[in-house]
């Protein structure tokens, strides 16, 4: 069954890797809480491929910076407009007074699509 994602790719700070966990612990939760099938957070490991483009020139990220790469899984586009719109309205999800530069990230520098299936198993 075809299933939807959204994917985001974040430059972070290094030194803000365990604030941005928590950050997405909290993240994973709440999409869950609200249907998501699947919510993963990933942090850049092998950032040095013998080909294509590596995700720190990709992304522009500075020698003090790391990529993070996640996805969520839906279980089709309408489902995730769904939970989404869910998620937004979360009292979790506010911040609280908070602006964007209060973020681990420069949010401006996240990038994020929605996703159709090409091929599952």
């Amino acid at each position: 069954m075809a299933k939807y994602v959204d994917g985001f790719v974040i430059t972070l700070p290094k030194n803000k890797i365990s604030e941005y966990k928590k950050m997405a612990k909290m993240g994973c939760k709440v999409w869950m809480d609200h249907g998501a099938l699947e919510y993963v957070e990933t942090v850049g490991d092998d950032m040095n491929p013998p080909y294509g483009t590596p995700f720190p020139k990709l992304a522009k990220s500075k020698s003090n910076e790391v990529v993070i790469f996640s996805w969520i899984t839906f279980k089709s586009k309408a489902h995730r407009n769904q939970v989404n719109k869910k998620v937004m309205a979360d009292p979790r999800m506010q911040m609280d007074g908070k602006t964007e530069k209060d973020m681990p990230f420069d949010m401006k520098r996240m990038s994020y699509g929605g996703f159709k299936t090409l091929v599952e198993q």
